[in-house]
């Protein structure tokens, strides 16, 4: 019983080990300021991103053009959305800026196993900012 249990713990070690290696963007990333912190995972075939830490754990969305959604609290929102994978970038999803309330169209892209560009624009990408997130699980 026991040899089963483990050859059944290997398999499902290798499934997650090589499941994350196709999908790298997966995993906890930090902006560049060090204010925030968002945890990437994926819902079907389509990969969001949820801000699970933030410096301000009480701060409120309060530049959200919806007013009905100005009291919800930053920290646990989606701010990634729908985006799609097409080899190390993710492309045609939509990224939330909280500091603003406003959402922008965005592309990823993996750099090495440790960095993440995300580039949101109105638009045009070539109209539009790039960030570097980091690696931090």
């Amino acid at each position: 019983m026991k040899k089963i249990a483990l050859t059944c713990f290997a398999v499902l070690l290798t499934f997650f080990v090589f499941a994350q290696a196709n999908d790298p963007i997966l995993g906890k990333w930090q902006n560049p300021s060090g204010e925030g912190k968002i945890e990437i995972y994926k819902k079907g075939n389509k990969y969001f991103g949820k801000l699970y830490w933030i410096k301000d754990a009480n701060k409120k969305d309060e530049k959200n053009p919806d007013a009905s959604l100005r009291s919800r609290k930053i920290q646990g929102l989606e701010i990634l959305t729908n985006f799609s994978k097409d080899g190390d970038t993710y492309e045609g999803g939509q990224i939330y800026d909280p500091k603003s309330g406003k959402t922008y169209s965005c592309k990823m892209t993996v750099k090495g196993k440790d960095k993440l560009d995300i580039r949101g624009y109105m638009g045009v990408s070539l109209l539009g900012r790039t960030e570097t997130w980091k690696r931090i699980d």
